[in-house]
């Protein structure tokens, strides 16, 4: 690849008068990069997560509100469209009251032993693996598509190999989590880096009173709607969809998108935002501090076998510890 200017520090890069940044570096390293571009006055886009810890999270999205800087982070599976029709379908109530939500992230790339990577590595990746790096993005979607934020939750890890490469594991390869939203809805979560076969299968089902959807983003070119009568597949198709899942189907019906599509959604949406353009559904910097707490909040359960609150705008319930 030819790349005409490279710089050895960020202060070398700033100095170009760039449009946005991509910090798209280890994770110990995001909350002080983002916090120099945004100091900077420089637009920035943070792989999540957006820091390894909610108090550095909390500061940097503060400062990115002040700043009036657009400041975002890529939960791309937001860009599916068939994830915007599932949103869209909710958010008209065509679902009725939320019973239940139930979701999975499973992967097999840390299955062995011998696999090892500088996510396993907490001083790099951070105190958070399973959960911090693929359940984020489960615990994003299904907040986005439901419209309800988690307010409780009790969760357990585990970590499959003690040692990796020879040193001692401290981060998990597992999360389960039962949880309760801001409407009455019970759910579960399972995150997994060690489940055998499975590639990338982030997926979710929501069930209502008059219906169920279920997404799987493996298979990302259709939604399943479940009614009493019985279930029926919804393809992509942008002639039928809401209009928002339309504007994300950037080729015709039958022919197949997919992650790339989804990632390219989430760039041309924080560049419209460059342009003073607001689309709905932009993942920005709160998005990645609700991300960081609910992670500590794992974490918090995970050592202490307690259900733990989340701060949020909406009811919650009482008696568990606030974080």
């Amino acid at each position: 690849m030819d790349v005409p200017v490279a710089h050895d520090d960020l202060a070398g890069l700033l100095d170009q008068g760039l449009d946005v940044v991509h910090i798209c570096t280890p994770n110990s390293t995001h909350a002080r990069y983002a916090q120099e571009v945004l100091d900077a006055g420089v637009n920035v886009v943070c792989e999540k997560p957006l820091a390894t810890d909610a108090s550095s999270a909390r500061r940097l999205a503060a400062t990115a509100e002040a700043s009036g800087l657009v400041a975002t982070v890529p939960f791309v599976y937001r860009f599916h469209p068939m994830a915007r029709e599932a949103r869209a379908m909710v958010g008209a109530g065509r679902l009725g009251e939320l019973l239940t939500l139930q979701g999975g992230y499973l992967q097999d790339w840390l299955l062995d032993a011998g696999a090892d990577n500088w996510r396993v590595d907490e001083t790099e990746g951070g105190r958070s693996r399973a959960f911090g790096d693929v359940g984020s993005h489960l615990c994003d979607l299904m907040e986005f598509v439901s419209g309800e934020r988690i307010v409780a939750l009790q969760a357990r890890t585990r970590i499959a190999h003690s040692t990796r490469s020879g040193r001692e594991v401290r981060t998990e390869d597992l999360a389960v989590v039962i949880f309760e939203t801001a409407g009455g809805g019970l759910g579960t979560l399972t995150v997994s880096q060690v489940a055998p076969g499975r590639k990338n299968r982030l997926w979710l089902e929501i069930n209502g009173t008059q219906r169920t959807l279920a997404f799987d983003q493996e298979q990302p070119e259709s939604l399943w709607v479940g009614e009493r009568e019985g279930g029926r597949v919804l393809l992509r198709d942008p002639d039928v969809l809401s209009p928002d899942a339309a504007r994300l189907a950037v080729v015709p019906a039958g022919h197949p998108q997919g992650y790339q599509d989804a990632f390219n959604g989430f760039v041309a949406d924080t560049y419209a935002a460059l342009r003073g353009e607001q689309r709905d559904g932009l993942p920005t910097f709160q998005d990645g501090l609700r991300a960081t707490e609910v992670t500590e909040a794992v974490l918090l359960s995970a050592r202490t076998s307690e259900w733990i609150r989340l701060h949020t705008e909406s009811p919650t319930t009482r008696g568990h510890p606030l974080i």
